[in-house]
């Protein structure tokens, strides 16, 4: 059985952090992402796995991180995804320009690209490459309502991912004939795809370099970046599709908010197919999302011993004038 439609989008991207207080204090306490998962790596139970989204972490606004304290820095370079760009509302461009030059973080920026996207250009504390793009269709998804950014402001989820590859034919050549991705743009070294029906968490953008390095990861780099499929009875079509087309997939995964597949792209980026249910909620409530450590139920006989091994962290205050919020909890 053939999947009935193609990958819609971004699911959800996952890099490597350095210390874990100072990855929640800037992707919640300055970019405005809302902790919805607070657990562990469940392949390194010893390591944490934050999970960062809009309100409740729908597909296709989660960012990720394995923090890694004591890991050396990674290299960004070919095989890899390289960028992670989020999307904004047209008329929010100037508040974010503002809101970094007033917390003192270098970005570059605004620049225009392809007609109708002001992008701003930044590394995070690990140094990893990102992006925020203002774009007319941001406003179609809300952000984290009750965020330390106005609502009218936030983050909307991701725009798009960059793969930089030493070549590209054979990458585009599985995201159009496998994954059902198409061609929408090209400019010099830089191909444009689209999945679905297009739109915001809808594109990857890939960056041929056959000069650059091969990326490593380690610290301020990305994982492995996942895209997304509505259900199981699809996943189990594209295991099978991607089995026939000659990769090598894993089985499917429980990963409690969602089932996994994973493969490598020709180009060496580790894909994941994720389902969309069951979702964040599945062990806790809205209100308290990303509030205390949750572990898998066959993790739960850990629980003392993880709680005690792995760092203290904190949320930070994200209240804003008159907005009636402000968390501050620990785990670890």
């Amino acid at each position: 059985m053939a999947p009935k439609d193609g990958i819609s989008g971004l699911h959800h991207v996952t890099a490597i952090a350095g210390d874990p207080q100072i990855n929640i204090d800037y992707y919640m306490g300055f970019l405005g992402l809302r902790l919805v998962k607070l657990t562990v790596n469940f392949d390194d139970p010893g390591t944490y796995h934050l999970y960062y989204g809009d309100g409740v972490g729908h597909p296709g606004t989660i960012m990720t991180f394995f923090p890694w304290p004591d890991g050396a820095h990674g290299r960004q370079g070919t095989g890899q995804l390289t960028t992670t760009s989020f999307s904004i509302p047209a008329s929010a461009l100037d508040f974010w320009v503002k809101r970094f030059k007033d917390r003192h973080v270098n970005f570059e920026g605004p620049v225009k690209r392809n007609d109708d996207e002001q992008v701003l250009s930044f590394s995070d504390p690990d140094g990893l490459s990102l992006e925020i793009v203002a774009h007319p269709t941001a406003s179609i998804r809300g952000g984290w309502a009750e965020g330390p950014i106005p609502p009218e402001h936030a983050i909307r989820g991701f725009h798009a991912v960059t793969l930089t590859e030493e070549g590209y034919e054979s990458t585009v050549a599985m995201l159009t004939k496998d994954l059902g991705f198409r061609l929408t743009r090209e400019e010099g070294n830089r191909f444009r795809y689209e999945a679905g029906s297009g739109g915001p968490g809808a594109t990857v953008d890939v960056l041929c370099r056959p000069a650059a390095p091969r990326g490593v990861v380690n610290v301020g780099t990305i994982h492995h970046v996942a895209w997304r499929t509505p259900d199981d009875a699809q996943q189990k079509a594209w295991r099978e599709l991607l089995v026939n087309s000659g990769r090598n997939v894993t089985t499917i995964i429980d990963r409690v908010y969602f089932h996994s597949i994973y493969f490598r792209e020709p180009g060496g980026v580790l894909f994941e197919i994720a389902t969309d249910p069951p979702g964040f909620m599945v062990d806790e409530d809205e209100s308290e999302l990303g509030m205390s450590l949750k572990l898998p139920p066959w993790l739960e006989s850990y629980r003392h011993h993880l709680e005690h091994s792995l760092p203290s962290v904190h949320l930070p205050d994200v209240s804003r004038p008159g907005s009636g919020t402000g968390t501050s909890v620990r785990a670890g």
